[in-house]
């Protein structure tokens, strides 16, 4: 068990005026670019990402935190205002916070949001802090024979839910993991794939694979589309009756069913890899509108449909955090891109991180706590100032956001050698995205790659490569079972789906 004078002094390391300024600037930024459909705080994480070099660890990654927290209240904000979600978290609660704009309760609607939100990130929040240690210690019982198992079971579920058709997950799997063994081989330090370019003996920058993958394709995309016309947005009226702006503390309670629902199946959700908040906001809202006494009022302004989808997305930030924190594994591409923001300032996830840097780690959690609170006032206060974002030329945003790659990948991997990088990563990107590839499959896979590697060389030279030494490992023996399981019952649905009606 991790000391109660390291969690204290973790928690303490939060409470300082750098570590909450920075958490408070992530939320302000999450939020204003969760308000502009189209950047997210996916994208502004790794637009980010660079800029944290000369910071502190824990002020870094607090920072990279609050963005995503932020990124997710802001996200609510065009999807009720123009039916748009900022972020695809934010899909479902345009179910009904969009036709309650339209009877003339925006801010009731937005409201609503901000605090379900807060509900379920903070509910899930607590489950992280509560489980994460103990599943570490556990998670320190298994040797690279099931570590081995444990990814390829990670694999298989992300390309199965995420990669489209196992085929082409599958490949995208693999052009990330051979991506990853651009470098130095971390057994024999042998050079590969660097075709005479000493740049890449470390292998490839992350901030170039994080932009040029994630971001410029997208920049490049909008600014071609660019009309660079504002979008129009409900209006929000002045001096509206406080029923009509707010929600009243009978209302708030009155969801509670709604938000405790959302932050359960967000938190399931987000503990397993490859799922996504997405998914848990509209299986969330589903059941909300199952067990309600009214379906037929759902789609049309029911502010429990709001609470349920919102909840739930929110939720799942924290549990994403759960398998990346105690095996290293990250749940979605939010997470993928912290685990590179640990590896820049030097800190490997995984089950010993709670032995080796605890006090980061408590003081991670912290931050998180304290991200929350200040998304719920900067929620409050700005709320009229994120609708007034919604109407902001793309043409501005996103001509701002190529000029914060270039600089951000530029400071960050090595002058112009990154920029060259991240063009070839942007490159790569469009055709991927072209072909029908998952991103998210790939650079999951790129970040796994090293670690997967070394695993699969350690459990080889344990196992000599006979599959009959697993009888000797039990737990990878369930968790290979466990997993063509998993493909059995995933190749019959996809047959069922594909059977002629």
């Amino acid at each position: 068990m991790v000391p109660f004078d390291v969690i204290l002094a973790g928690l303490a390391g939060t409470f300082t005026p750098v570590v909450l300024l920075y958490v408070l600037a992530g939320v302000v930024l999450g939020q204003f670019v969760g308000a502009v459909p189209g950047i997210g705080p996916v994208m502004a994480i790794a637009i980010a990402i660079p800029f944290t070099f000369v910071m502190e660890p824990l002020v870094g990654i607090s920072f990279l935190v609050g963005i995503g927290k932020g990124g997710l209240v802001g996200g609510a904000v065009p999807a009720v205002l123009i039916n748009t979600p900022g972020t695809p978290d934010a899909a479902a609660t345009a179910l009904d916070g969009f036709p309650l704009a339209r009877q003339g309760k925006p801010l009731k609607a937005m409201r609503m949001a901000l605090y379900s939100s807060v509900t379920g990130d903070t509910a899930s929040d607590i489950i992280l802090i509560t489980v994460s240690a103990p599943l570490a210690i556990v998670a320190l019982k298994l040797g690279p024979v099931e570590i081995l198992f444990l990814l390829l079971l990670a694999f298989t579920v992300i390309v199965c839910l995420v990669g489209g058709t196992i085929a082409r997950g599958g490949v995208a799997l693999l052009l990330g993991l051979l991506l990853a063994t651009v470098g130095l081989d971390p057994e024999y330090a042998t050079p590969r794939l660097i075709f005479g370019q000493t740049e890449l003996y470390d292998g490839i920058p992350l901030e170039a694979i994080a932009l040029g993958i994630l971001v410029l394709p997208e920049v490049l995309r909008r600014l071609a589309q660019g009309s660079g016309l504002s979008r129009p947005a409900v209006e929000i009226p002045a001096g509206q009756p406080a029923a009509d702006r707010s929600i009243s503390w009978r209302e708030y309670w009155s969801c509670r069913f709604a938000m405790l629902r959302g932050a359960s199946i967000g938190t399931v959700l987000g503990a397993l890899p490859g799922i996504g908040s997405t998914a848990a906001a509209f299986i969330a809202y589903a059941a909300t509108r199952e067990s309600a006494k009214d379906p037929s009022s759902f789609g049309k302004g029911n502010i429990q449909g709001i609470a349920a989808a919102e909840s739930a997305n929110s939720a799942v930030v924290g549990a994403n955090l759960i398998p990346l924190l105690t095996l290293g594994i990250p749940g979605s591409v939010g997470a993928a891109l912290l685990i590179g923001a640990f590896k820049i300032h030097g800190i490997q996830p995984g089950p010993l991180l709670f032995d080796q840097q605890a006090e980061l780690i408590y003081g991670l959690f912290g931050a998180m706590i304290a991200a929350n609170f200040m998304n719920f006032w900067v929620g409050q206060a700005g709320m009229r100032l994120w609708s007034a974002v919604v109407r902001a030329p793309e043409l501005v945003i996103f001509t701002l956001a190529l000029l914060l790659c270039i600089t951000g990948v530029y400071l960050g991997a090595g002058g112009m050698f990154g920029l060259y990088t991240m063009l070839a990563c942007t490159l790569l990107g469009l055709v991927l995205s072209a072909l029908g590839f998952s991103v998210i499959v790939f650079i999951i896979a790129f970040f796994l790659g090293s670690r997967f590697e070394t695993t699969l060389s350690q459990a080889y030279s344990l196992t000599g490569g006979s599959l009959q030494e697993l009888t000797n490992y039990p737990v990878a023996l369930a968790l290979l079972v466990v997993n063509l399981a998993f493909i059995a019952l995933y190749m019959r649905k996809q047959n069922r789906r594909a059977l002629p009606v």
